[in-house]
């Protein structure tokens, strides 16, 4: 549940906080965007150069900032209002402290009385000082703030000492986050099932041959990703494409149309189906269980018709039940669209054409002429940006 989620990343001045570089680079991969609040003795442990580098933001370490800025004297106001979450990994046994009496002497904690989303901490240090009754009762009164306590994991300590106080892997800490932001998420598909169909298919004529697009299957994650954000139950059905499987939502893969058509009817019941996919309208009528040699090969394929999946949708269309399309063209863009949109009974299709620079198979950018009963809205951005203004002007968020 993490892409376009806002993440402040707290590091305080322990030996685990080189650990805290490799989770603000798992949270980017997620999705997320990053601000890194750092302790004046975190940045003896990690350079502040490096934090800025990687998320792109200037590190706030100091409430009075050696660089005079507009902000300077406000950003940690600015910051607990930007947040969805806030987490401090580690959170030293002092920093542990000040928290739980309010003290706010550097920009860390005063960002923490600041903040108005939730608090994910993550103590780490030697066993005894986390068993010492100073520091559970500093983590008692915390858990009654409703902050987030993320247990430490036992092993071998930087003191040589083995005891309960390493800092979790950082995979563990981030199935937290996702479990705190999920619960956060409200939105207009919550509770729907959301089907989407992405990337190309590919019709075989022999074992290493086959007929299919360049579609790279961007923009249909893109809308699986977006649906996800509005807290829908999405399943994502793709071809072959060379993407990472979006967190959270349930991937199947096929290669041919009918794999497609397939895999569509046994989920034909869902609230929204997006039909992203760029299908293969033709397909050999023989396959070929060897590979073709080129010496005894015709020069010519007969071909067949492939399932219309985007027709049989819309003739089993059940009530309520929201179908939107997709279209690619390369001449008469809107009439080719509206005449799509009518015949397969769709109630939005969304399409884009490969003259545009800004669009077409492969860009991260794209373009699109969305068409409903009572709507006609061109839309343009990267293909996230795209997906979650089609599905914003469709449900209204």
């Amino acid at each position: 549940m993490l892409p376009g989620k806002r993440i402040i990343l707290g590091v305080t001045g322990g030996i685990a906080a080189y650990k805290a570089v490799s989770l603000l680079r798992l949270l980017q991969k997620e999705g997320a965007e990053i601000r890194v609040t750092m302790t004046p003795a975190a940045s003896r442990f990690v350079g502040v150069e490096t934090f800025a580098a990687l998320s792109k933001h200037e590190v706030a370490v100091r409430i009075f900032p050696e660089k005079d800025s507009p902000d300077a004297w406000t950003r940690h106001i600015s910051w607990g209002e930007w947040a969805d979450l806030f987490i401090i990994a580690p959170c030293t046994s002092n920093t542990l402290a000040k928290i739980a009496h309010g003290l706010s002497d550097n920009m860390l904690t005063s960002t923490v009385l600041a903040a108005r989303c939730p608090l994910l901490i993550c103590p780490t240090m030697d066993g005894k000082m986390y068993q010492a009754p100073a520091t559970q009762n500093n983590l008692e009164q915390i858990r009654s703030f409703n902050y987030q306590v993320l247990e430490p994991e036992e092993g071998y300590l930087a003191s040589g000492l083995e005891g309960k106080g390493r800092l979790p892997e950082i995979e563990v800490i981030l199935q937290k986050a996702r479990e705190i932001l999920s619960a956060e998420v409200t939105g207009p598909l919550n509770g729907k099932k959301v089907l989407v169909t992405a990337g190309p298919t590919r019709e075989h004529l022999d074992p290493v041959r086959f007929i299919s697009n360049p579609s790279t299957g961007k923009m249909g994650f893109a809308m699986a990703e977006a649906a996800r954000n509005m807290g829908a139950d999405v399943t994502l059905i793709h071809g072959p494409v060379q993407l990472d499987q979006p967190p959270d939502v349930e991937a199947i893969e096929i290669e041919s149309t009918e794999e497609l058509f397939e895999q569509v009817r046994g989920l034909a019941d869902a609230d929204v189906i997006i039909m992203t996919a760029a299908v293969s309208d033709f397909t050999p009528k023989q396959y070929h269980s060897q590979k073709i040699k080129k010496e005894t090969s015709r020069s010519t394929i007969e071909l067949r018709k492939t399932p219309d999946i985007l027709g049989w949708l819309g003739e089993h269309k059940r009530q309520g039940q929201t179908l939107i399309g997709f279209a690619m063209e390369t001449e008469n863009l809107v009439e080719n669209a509206r005449r799509k949109w009518q015949e397969k009974n769709l109630d939005w299709i969304a399409a884009n054409t490969l003259t545009d620079k800004n669009a077409g198979f492969a860009s991260d950018n794209n373009t699109v002429h969305l068409i409903g009963k009572d709507s006609e809205k061109q839309i343009s951005g990267t293909k996230k940006e795209v997906a979650a203004k089609i599905l914003g002007v469709i449900f209204g968020s």
